[in-house]
């Protein structure tokens, strides 16, 4: 019931897959030395974050018959570690997604693409991939998970439906810039990531798991600062911000058993009224 987690909080090279898939492994066998058992990279840790045009180029194939995809694979399998990564993936018919893979001895047991695609700001995913329509939790050794990515969790429907489909550990990876200092001379954009994670895992009573990347790409500087938040809401682990650094810590999950037994939150939610309100919502608008 001990989960010894690694995040990866690496600055990936704008475009270069070849040079980020040996990051990537070279990651995996310091975290592999460290007894870590499931280890989390960045949003897009094998292309950078500002592909754009790039997309076609960068896109990787999720089957063992794509050369990067499948040493992820052979990396899983040969050292006994799950292992989820971002990158772009191009689906059979030529769609690109800003995706994330959950690999586990050598095989994928889910492919997440991002839901929810930023394009405000300084942001202009939509221009350039395709939107997901599907949020979906999935069994792994370590019990019912759910990914998300990044501007997904700006989005309560995102981490609701896993926690929903059986989600008890959220694992969410981003390239979240930095925006400036706020009045108390903390990242303004890392306060709010923070904020909604502690949120999150104490509404849901559940883990939330962070890996943020690090680096600056076209004027961008990702801010790092990596966390682990358990089911009380309590950060056990804050990342350095702006280094390069792969953070492990230990997490019980014993926690979830004590948290809801003291906090039935799950028990008492009530999905058909959500589910009753919403189609009586949706009905009115689309009068």
């Amino acid at each position: 019931m001990r989960l010894h987690l690694g995040l990866a909080q690496m600055d990936p090279k704008l475009g270069d897959v070849q040079r980020n898939l040996e990051k990537h492994l070279a990651y995996i066998e310091q975290a592999a030395a460290q007894g870590v058992e499931l280890l989390i990279f960045p949003e897009l840790s094998m292309t950078g974050y500002q592909v754009n045009d790039l997309v076609p180029e960068v896109s990787i194939r999720a089957s063992a018959d794509d050369p990067v995809y499948a040493a992820m694979l052979d990396a899983s399998r040969r050292t006994g570690m799950d292992i989820m990564f971002g990158f772009v993936h191009q689906d059979q018919r030529q769609r690109f997604y800003i995706a994330d893979a959950y690999l586990s001895g050598g095989e994928t047991l889910h492919i997440h693409h991002k839901v929810y695609l930023c394009t405000y700001g300084m942001f202009d995913e939509a221009r350039y991939f395709d939107a997901g329509d599907q949020v979906r939790a999935f069994d792994t050794r370590f019990g019912r998970v759910g990914m998300a990515i990044c501007e997904d969790f700006w989005h309560i429907s995102t981490p609701y439906l896993l926690w929903m489909d059986g989600a008890d550990i959220l694992l969410l990876n981003s390239a979240s810039p930095s925006r400036g200092l706020d009045a108390s001379d903390k990242f303004s954009g890392s306060r709010w990531v923070e904020l909604v994670n502690m949120a999150y895992a104490s509404f849901f009573t559940g883990f939330v798991v962070h890996c943020n990347r690090v680096g600056y790409e076209d004027g961008k500087n990702f801010w790092g600062g990596s966390s682990v938040v358990d089911p009380n809401g309590e950060m056990l682990l804050g990342g350095d911000y702006f280094d390069e650094s792969l953070h492990t810590i230990t997490i019980d999950l014993n926690e979830l058993h004590r948290t809801r037994s003291r906090l039935p939150l799950l028990r008492d939610e009530r999905p058909e009224l959500v589910q009753r309100e919403l189609e009586r919502i949706l009905a009115r608008n689309n009068r």
